[in-house]
């Protein structure tokens, strides 16, 4: 196969807790490629528990780029990590290495891989404010409603739980007067991507999320979330509106057990599989899509190969 001959990405995506981690380490450790977190949870300090963050080991490794590079109450837009992501890219290929994209959020991969040009539009703080303070009026749900009613293409492709993004799309669509969907243009990417999709069983997926939520606490996540809160994050921060941080709060102030934390906490992450899956659909032709098994990372090396991706640098 003829590959034009641009600079190669590869990218790892794949629902929560399928194993991406792991995997991603020792396909960058095989191709000698540096790690940039398209995961947009983990961008920020001190929440490591309840993101499952690459530990300190892991990320020794391996270079990782784009992971704890902001505090809790600061925000990293799509425009901010479009532009650090393709400045990573950049450099890691200026390294003679390849970028590794490992993801997470889908809106950030697609903003990469389709090219977006997002307008630069300047935040409004007294704007953000008001919004902000209506949705704790309203709640989040009753938010993300109000965006669906005049966005329903940005709502679809927004969390209901994600204020943060809620807030950010009504505050595009009050300041220009168009919807928060229509301001993405598409440029021609200068990237050969490679987009690696793993994929599990979804009963065993499932099983694979109790267990992790069962480790999270097992390892501090009701202190990780206590410390946070102690340091003024609380929740009305959105980053500390992610999953398991605004169950872990809520128990904290007694209005739910410890058992009802982590049932919610499982039934929204269970959510939140089917929500990515919107982004990243089996029947993609961009994605290549293997099925978690032992011998995965071989059959991926093979495929790439086979592709002449790797030789087109």
């Amino acid at each position: 196969m003829s590959v034009e001959k641009k600079p190669v990405v590869l990218i790892l995506i794949g629902p929560t807790a399928v194993g991406k981690t792991d995997l991603s380490i020792e396909l960058a450790q095989t191709l000698h490629c540096e790690i940039i977190s398209a995961d947009s949870r983990l961008f920020y300090r001190g929440m490591d528990i309840g993101t499952a963050k690459p530990t300190v080991e892991q990320q020794q490794m391996v270079p990782h780029h784009l992971i704890d590079i902001a505090e809790p109450d600061q925000v990293i837009s799509l425009s901010i990590f479009q532009q650090m992501a393709l400045q990573q890219i950049a450099e890691i290929g200026g390294r003679g290495k390849i970028p590794l994209i490992v993801g997470g959020t889908g809106q950030y991969i697609k903003a990469i891989t389709e090219g977006w040009e997002i307008p630069p539009q300047e935040p409004d703080e007294r704007l953000r404010s008001a919004i902000e303070k209506w949705g704790g009026k309203i709640g989040v749900a009753s938010l993300h409603q109000k965006l669906a009613i005049i966005d329903p293409a940005a709502a679809q492709k927004i969390e209901y739980q994600n204020i943060r993004r809620t807030v950010r799309a009504l505050e595009v669509i009050f300041l220009t007067g168009k919807r928060f969907s229509e301001q993405k243009q598409k440029k021609t990417p200068q990237f050969n991507f490679w987009m690696i999709g793993l994929n599990r069983p979804r009963v065993e997926l499932y099983a694979r999320i109790d267990e992790r939520i069962e480790k999270m606490f097992a390892e501090g996540l009701v202190e990780e979330t206590e410390k946070l809160l102690a340091l003024g994050f609380d929740s009305a921060n959105p980053n500390l509106s992610a999953i398991g941080y605004r169950e872990v709060g809520e128990y904290l102030a007694g209005k739910t057990s410890l058992a009802d934390a982590k049932a919610m906490m499982k039934k929204k992450t269970r959510e939140f599989v089917r929500r990515q899956a919107n982004w990243f659909k089996l029947s993609d032709p961009s994605i290549h899509w293997y099925e978690m098994e032992s011998n995965v990372k071989d059959q991926i090396l093979r495929d790439l190969n086979e592709s002449g991706m790797l030789h087109a640098r």
